[in-house]
């Protein structure tokens, strides 16, 4: 057995391969396979297609199957066509017709939900598949990585120069310039970004060199409000050499290019090597304008500020939302004149919602991060809304804390982050013996793990519905009705 091999006679970490994708499977995961004397031996590949041939690295290697890192497609699936759109790492579907994107979402999910759920006939409780209203220019919110060391796509080698864009796929050092529109954000904000960079590179202040954790540009990033087309800009720095940036005058510029779509400007300081745009020792102060903009969504405003959770497709958050609502709203007698728990609340927003369409729910909402609560206290009072109560605290807790709750509760909302619902925080979430559950979920593997579990516990599915909040991507998320059977 070769060395670094494990306990497998195909592949050792580390290798590259090159090998055409032959199915698809769950999260983008493309499947490939390799025959020789010794058998068939499977190869996943994340952000592939079938029919696709791709370059690949070995990361993990098991005796029948490896994980591998997409390194470059070296060709395309004969379903893609062309678009007026600078590839990204970010974007590795966008050759694909969305019709197709969806159909693979579609079929991985239910089998998902079928092998993990243990969801008997999962076809007959699927509802739709929704839609994001634009396929295109649908994000709010972009990071743009400072980097000084490019990639030669020609020579296919890393080269010295200063870069601002994305990390090129499969590497965490080496940046690539975005020139144009990548399709994702704003098309005017995309087409000037060269400028923005050829303004910071003209100050002779370096940009961040990843292995050698040193540099004074680290990121820009910048959120869109639909409702009012403003920008807000958060400029990411080291301290180093700081007194040498007129911040203002950056301002100034931003303002040239952009006008009155300029919101604000904020700047961070990351004297840190971790590669993240918000450091935990750093301080953000705001240089120009506002330090928040103004979100809608179904009738509702929201402020956002930089480090505010906010759905990154607003308009596709729209359409997730009234899916919620209607399967919550389905029978009244489990909302008015009843508890409505919503949990993992972050800004309120479902419950903010749901108040604003029913007459006589008590909604609570909780959530640990206490910022966003504070957040959706604020929202909740600009938007005239009552009837709602907000806590900040660690879910598990706040359910043992508040035994007042039981069976008192008619709709339990779960909108957890993608790791799920924590073991003993679902059972105690089982034990408040809610009538109905309306879950939402932005990661169905963990969502199908946990339906299991409720299934045991009597939580029946009634329906689920898929919607596409990141096309373009193998993302979906799923909003699940279960009922507790008598």
């Amino acid at each position: 057995m070769s060395k670094g091999r494990g306990n497998n006679k195909f592949v050792k970490r580390g290798e590259i391969l090159e090998i055409l994708i032959k199915d698809y499977a769950f999260g983008g995961k493309g499947i490939g396979k390799i025959q020789n004397e010794h058998g068939e031996f499977v190869i996943f590949v994340p952000n592939t297609l079938p029919s696709q041939k791709v370059k690949a690295q070995v990361q993990k290697a098991s005796k029948t199957f490896a994980e591998c890192k997409l390194l470059e497609v070296l060709e395309s699936s004969p379903d893609e066509t062309e678009v007026p759109y600078q590839e990204i790492p970010g974007a590795p579907y966008i050759k694909l017709p969305v019709d197709l994107q969806h159909k693979y979402k579609k079929q991985s999910t239910l089998e998902l939900f079928r092998r993990i759920g243990k969801v008997e006939s999962i076809e007959s409780y699927f509802d739709e598949f929704v839609s994001s209203p634009s396929n295109f220019h649908y994000r709010n919110k972009m990071e743009y990585a400072f980097s000084a060391i490019g990639y030669d796509h020609e020579k296919k080698t890393d080269v010295d120069e200063f870069t601002l864009g994305f990390k090129k796929r499969g590497t965490w050092w080496c940046g690539d310039d975005l020139k144009k529109d990548s399709g994702l954000f704003d098309e005017a904000l995309e087409n000037n970004l060269k400028f923005i960079k050829e303004y910071c590179q003209k100050t002779g202040l370096s940009p961040w060199h990843g292995p050698k954790k040193e540099g004074f540009f680290r990121f820009l990033v910048v959120r869109k409000s639909f409702k009012t087309n403003q920008l807000l800009f958060n400029l990411v720095t080291t301290s180093t050499e700081l007194e040498r940036f007129d911040l203002k005058q950056f301002a100034e510029f931003l303002v040239s290019l952009f006008g009155d779509r300029v919101a604000g400007l904020l700047h961070t300081t990351n004297d840190e090597v971790a590669d993240r745009t918000i450091a935990t020792t750093g301080e953000i102060k705001l240089v120009y304008g506002e330090d928040k903009i103004v979100e809608e969504l179904l009738g509702l405003n929201f402020e956002i500020s930089m480090k505010s959770f906010f759905q990154t497709n607003p308009q596709s958050a729209e359409k997730l939302y009234s899916k919620v609502l209607e399967y919550a709203l389905e029978r009244k007698d489990t909302i008015d004149g009843h508890i409505v728990l919503d949990l993992f609340c972050g800004t309120g927003t479902i419950g903010q919602i749901l108040a604003s369409k029913s007459d006589n729910a008590q909604i609570v909402g909780v959530d640990i991060v206490e910022s966003a609560i504070k957040d959706a206290r604020e929202n909740a009072s600009r938007n005239n809304i009552s009837g709602l109560k907000f806590h900040a605290s660690d879910v598990g807790k706040f359910l043992k804390e508040h035994p007042e709750y039981q069976n008192k509760i008619g709709t339990v909302i779960l909108d957890p982050a993608r790791a799920g619902v924590a073991p003993k925080t679902l059972k105690k979430i089982i034990d408040l013996g809610a009538k109905r559950m309306v879950y939402v979920s932005c990661n169905p593997a963990t969502q199908a793990r946990d339906i299991e579990q409720l299934a045991i516990a009597g939580y029946a599915l009634q329906k689920f519905s898929l919607v596409d909040q990141f096309p373009h991507t193998s993302h979906v998320e799923s909003v699940m009705l279960l009922e507790k059977q008598a």
